[in-house]
């Protein structure tokens, strides 16, 4: 392979490399908005989110550059591939950032409901899920792409606790059902973000081992304990 196209391949991975760093920030900084209850930080969220949609852009006309310019090998393609979808996840994690600091700043309007303490935890097993998916992208880590998707679960069960708290304040208290529900985006917000890291993760492992098992459940059952 010719210096240039390798370079092209290098930038595409330096791009996903960068979403993936933005749209972790972007997340962190919109639970601080949540936690701090700073609209501030939640309009930085909603204009740092327009960088990532220009990344995922730009690494969509990388792959398309490359695909249509040069005969790329089986390897290159399942790069290709896994990329373009790897940015489509990093985007749409960079939409539910946004999607916190909005349901933050409709909850800055009314007192604190009851202290938070599902959702931040929920927030920082997707955040680790979303920094180490990358980690098993860069570095083709199969086995660090099972030990994601096993996490997954933990989430989905916070989530469901944390539906379970709102429908008893909504019960008990009908002037708490909009902070309520506010509540309850963020955390299926947050399970979303889970989730695309989990796709991520699963990209990962088809990058290391060239296995699609995204829908065969496999992935799942080796990182069973």
């Amino acid at each position: 392979m010719s210096q240039f196209w390798e370079q092209q391949l290098t930038t595409i991975r330096e791009q996903l490399l960068m979403m993936g760093g933005l749209a972790e920030r972007n997340l962190a900084v919109a639970m601080r908005a949540l936690m701090e209850r700073d609209d501030k930080l939640c309009d930085t969220v909603e204009f740092e989110d327009t960088q990532i949609h220009q990344l995922e852009i730009h690494v969509d006309e990388l792959v398309i550059t490359y695909i249509s310019t040069h005969g790329a090998m089986a390897k290159d393609c399942r790069l290709l591939l896994a990329s373009s979808k790897i940015a489509s996840n990093l985007e749409r994690i960079g939409d539910s950032a946004t999607t916190i600091a909005r349901r933050a700043r409709e909850l800055n309007k009314e007192p604190l409901l009851k202290p938070l303490i599902d959702i931040p935890i929920m927030a920082d097993f997707a955040t680790e899920m979303l920094r180490d998916s990358i980690t098993a992208f860069v570095e083709s880590n199969a086995d660090l792409a099972i030990e994601i998707v096993a996490r997954d679960r933990s989430v989905n069960d916070l989530n469901r606790q944390v539906a379970r708290d709102m429908t008893t304040e909504m019960q008990g208290n009908p002037k708490a059902i909009t902070r309520a529900i506010n509540l309850l985006t963020i955390a299926k917000t947050l399970e979303r973000v889970a989730d695309h890291a989990t796709n991520i993760a699963e990209e990962a492992f088809y990058l290391a081992r060239g296995e699609d098992i995204r829908h065969e459940g496999s992935l799942k059952k080796q990182g069973s304990p």
